[in-house]
């Protein structure tokens, strides 16, 4: 059931309790972790944190800790499967849900005892009504009893009790009838319900709030709830509009806690930490980078240049000679350029951006600033946790990676935070390379219904796109590039799906599908429900274990009758 007053009947029932926190492997999952562990040190909640990054690992995580826990806090998992069904608890165990994947499954929304949903209402949730997905069997119970009348009326005559019997039988049959017309209209409602994937408000700023109802808020707190919001529209989880309402509700808060350190009294030293509402440009790491690096690297700058091309390069030389900036000083570090440049920096892109028809170079987002030197935009950390999180250089476990691109979000530890800086210039490099080569090789097909680009083995960088949100990023970049590049006008308004390599020895592909490319997309997802039925109707071999249903592992052999499926299922 949805939790109404979030610190009555989630925090305060825990707040006594030992609580296990199962946590799925995305940022704005980290951010919602990060709060909630700020507030269970303020009240000292013992608590034991596990990562999770699929249904097997939640399942694997619940048999270990079901004996010696009653409450359990899942962040971004679980909401969108019947979780009793799934874990098959015990009748005391209580969840809280604190997950952006919707649809909800209608049987955690009625679940009343054990399944507490942490879910903003205001978020479009369309969940069916009760009556429309449940029904009670006393009418099943009244059709048996209907036929053990027979035998109790022996001494009525014969002729009556045919008349009864015949009554009886037609009052069975228009019951089975009302069944049968309820229950096609039933598996109507669940398939319009269940259709489309999408995300919800993201799961820090949820936590976040509660800590303001409980006047417990931090600037820490605030710029994670930050983050988790910036990690959707990153990774493209929520509509632009939807960003932008919440921008503004953080927005909100910012200027409160920037108000109270106004006074003379309360004044911060210089050292402290401060955020700032910024109209700043769509460039990646462009503060950490060369301004050259992070227009060549960007997606937006990329497609809209088209720079696998030789006149995209041309026009990117254009673009800089508009702007009138040597290219000494765009080739150098960002931290080494004139003051002078900049000064105005943002002001003389966007004006030179506008002539070359990048309208949206500017982008309402936050920084903070420690102190002097250290200043970051809420993109940077998120690129730098993301890469951190699916760092692949080292052979370390996705638990220690885990930790890592936790302990990045801490304002204690810069270090991290740059390394993380450091890989994701590493992986964007290779998005932006793997993005050249599939378009100027044409590896992107037209199925029909969809778009198909598989990454063959031996591909440079393909270790990386075996994780999910690397693929995410890949797979977004590139259909925005085809889009730019293809004359096509069919294929522009197409959604794609992407294989890459998993497992070698195993002889598996991970398979990501990903909506049409629009700004004004509402961002649903209709492959999860696509992937599911392709591989029941062809009794392909796939693991559906992310958390993301549009996110499958896929055997290499089973790979042709699979897309042959999806065709057909989607033409």
């Amino acid at each position: 059931m949805f939790v109404t007053d979030i610190r009555k009947e989630f925090y305060e029932v825990v707040v006594n309790q030992r609580v296990a926190l199962f946590v799925s492997p995305d940022i704005d999952a980290l951010c919602a972790c990060k709060v909630l562990q700020a507030l269970f040190h303020c009240d000292q909640v013992q608590y034991t944190l596990v990562p999770v990054a699929g249904w097997q690992d939640l399942g694997t995580a619940f048999m270990e800790h079901k004996e010696q826990y009653q409450y359990f806090v899942l962040i971004n998992c679980g909401a969108n499967v019947d979780l009793l069904e799934t874990l098959q608890p015990e009748e005391d165990s209580v969840f809280f849900i604190c997950d952006t994947h919707r649809p909800v499954d209608v049987v955690n929304v009625y679940n009343d005892t054990q399944i507490k949903l942490l879910i903003k209402q205001d978020d479009d949730l369309g969940v069916p009504s009760y009556d429309d997905i449940f029904r009670d069997d006393e009418e099943d119970e009244e059709a048996g009893d209907d036929s053990g009348n027979e035998s109790d009326g022996s001494a009525e005559p014969s002729g009556k009790r045919r008349r009864y019997d015949e009554d009886a039988l037609e009052r069975r049959i228009e019951r089975q009838r009302a069944r049968r017309e309820w229950e096609a209209r039933r598996r109507e409602i669940l398939f319009d319900y269940e259709q489309y994937e999408f995300h919800g408000t993201s799961a820090a700023l949820v936590m976040f709030e509660l800590a303001w109802v409980m006047s417990k808020d931090t600037k820490d707190m605030l710029w994670w709830s930050v983050i988790g919001v910036t990690d959707q529209w990153v990774h493209d989880k929520i509509p632009h509009m939807k960003y932008v309402t919440d921008i503004a509700t953080l927005q909100r808060h910012v200027s409160r806690h920037n108000h109270r350190n106004e006074d003379e009294e309360n004044s911060l030293s210089i050292d402290c930490m401060r955020i700032t509402f910024e109209y700043d440009l769509r460039l990646v790491l462009y503060q950490h980078w060369s301004l050259y690096e992070s227009i060549c690297n960007s997606c937006y700058t990329s497609c809209s240049f088209k720079l696998w091309s030789i006149n995209g390069q041309k026009k990117l030389q254009e673009f800089l000679a508009d702007m009138g900036l040597p290219l000494k000083q765009v080739r150098q570090k960002f931290n080494s350029m004139d003051m002078t440049i900049k000064e105005n920096l943002r002001e003389v892109i966007e004006e030179s951006a506008n002539k070359f028809s990048m309208k949206d170079i500017r982008v309402q987002t936050f920084a903070v600033h420690f102190g002097f030197k250290n200043r970051f935009l809420a993109s940077d950390v998120v690129h730098a946790a993301a890469a951190l999180l699916e760092n692949v250089e080292r052979d370390e476990t996705p638990t220690d990676n885990f930790i890592k691109a936790l302990d990045c979000l801490s304002r204690s530890n810069l270090e991290r935070l740059h390394l993380g800086i450091a890989l994701a210039k590493k992986k964007l490099k290779a998005i932006q390379q793997t993005v050249a080569s599939c378009i100027c090789t044409n590896l992107i097909l037209s199925q029909g219904p969809f778009l198909y680009c598989h990454l063959l083995e031996g591909t440079p960088d393909v270790k990386l796109f075996s994780k999910p949100l690397a693929l995410t990023l890949l797979c977004k970049y590139l259909l925005k590039a085809f889009v730019c590049s293809t004359r096509n006008k069919r294929c522009k308004i197409l959604p794609l799906i992407m294989a890459a390599p998993l497992d070698v020895e195993k002889g598996t592909v991970i398979v990501l599908g990903i909506p049409p490319e629009s700004e004004t997309s509402d961002k649903k997802n209709f492959f999860g429900r696509a992937f599911e039925k392709a591989a029941e109707s062809t009794s392909s071999r796939t693991l559906h274990d992310h958390f993301d249903t549009s996110v499958i592992e896929l055997k290499m052999e089973d790979r042709g009758k699979f897309l042959d499926a999806l065709i057909a299922l989607l033409s």
